[in-house]
This record gives structure tokens, sequence and C-alpha cells, in this order.
């Protein structure tokens, strides 16, 4: 697994793949403290083609997410390479977007991956539960695929039990 720091390299890998066949899902997320709902989501999302790439959200995004003061807990390059250590994950770009748009769209993976608080068949952008890039990524040919979450365990209720 390798980090990226420049979205113009992955996209040349996302392209090498695609020409040797590979499928390639995509997701994103905060990745604060690993747990076991983030290592289950992740394989699943893996298990759904040949190569996962994981965007992390940089640490200023997740401020704007307004997922508290304190938050994230550990700084953007540690969470990312956390996840990278993981065996089903193949590469690992931080964005600093709110949302991984552009990121999305300039890879334009074969599989687009939400966890199971969003809906892959919702068209409209103004509902939370609408994954950003879906339009794009069916448009192109491509699937957005929703995996159910891990009851019991998130990064807030880690949080809670902590305090």
């Amino acid at each position: 697994m390798i980090l990226y720091n420049k979205i113009e390299e992955l996209q040349q890998v996302v392209l090498q793949w695609k020409t040797e066949g590979e499928e390639v899902v995509f997701t994103n997320g905060v990745f604060d403290i690993l747990h076991l709902g983030h290592v289950d989501y992740l394989e699943k999302s893996k298990a759904l083609g040949t190569k996962l790439i994981v965007a992390i959200n940089s640490d200023a995004s997740v401020r704007r997410l307004g997922k508290g003061d304190e938050r994230p807990i550990n700084p953007e390059f540690a969470r990312a390479t956390i996840i990278s250590a993981l065996r089903c994950v193949d590469a690992v770009i931080i964005f600093s977007d709110d949302t991984p748009f552009n990121i999305i769209t300039s890879l334009t993976p074969d599989i687009l991956v939400k966890g199971g608080d969003y809906n892959p068949d919702e068209i409209d952008e103004s509902k939370k539960t609408y994954i950003v890039g879906s339009k794009e990524i069916k448009e192109a040919g491509g699937r957005v695929v929703s995996i159910p979450i891990v009851e019991g365990f998130s990064t807030t209720s880690i949080l809670r039990k902590l305090s």
C-alpha cells in the first residue's frame, strides 16, 4: 500500500489498475479511532472488487464536519498510516475538501461505497443519505453500494465510554 499525496499520482495508478483489468473500489471517511466497525466495512468494501482506495478526511475537513472541538483525536497522517497498514487497503489519500467529490470524479472508480446510513438510490443531493459522487459514478457505468454498519461500534460511542 502507498499513501498518495497528489491526486495525479493516484490517477496514474488507477489507470494502470484498470488497464490490467482490476476492479477499483473507493470509499472515504474520517477513521479517527480504528475499531471493528471500520475493519468490517473496509474488508467488505474490498470484497466488492480487487483494489480498494480509501480517502481520509484531513484534520481541517473533520473540524468542518462538526464532529466536535476535540476531533479528530488522531491527526490525519496517523489516521492515514493506520488505514494504509490494513491488508485490504491498496491506496490511501488525504483530502481537504468538505466532500470527496473531486477525488471521486478524478478517479472514476468502478464501485463507490459508503456505510449503511447512506442510500445508494438517493438522488436528492440535499439529503443526508445522499452519496456524494453517486450520480457521476452511475453515469460512468459504475456501481454505488451501501454496506451495513456493525451495531455498537463507532468512534463516537467509544469516546462516550471514555468520558
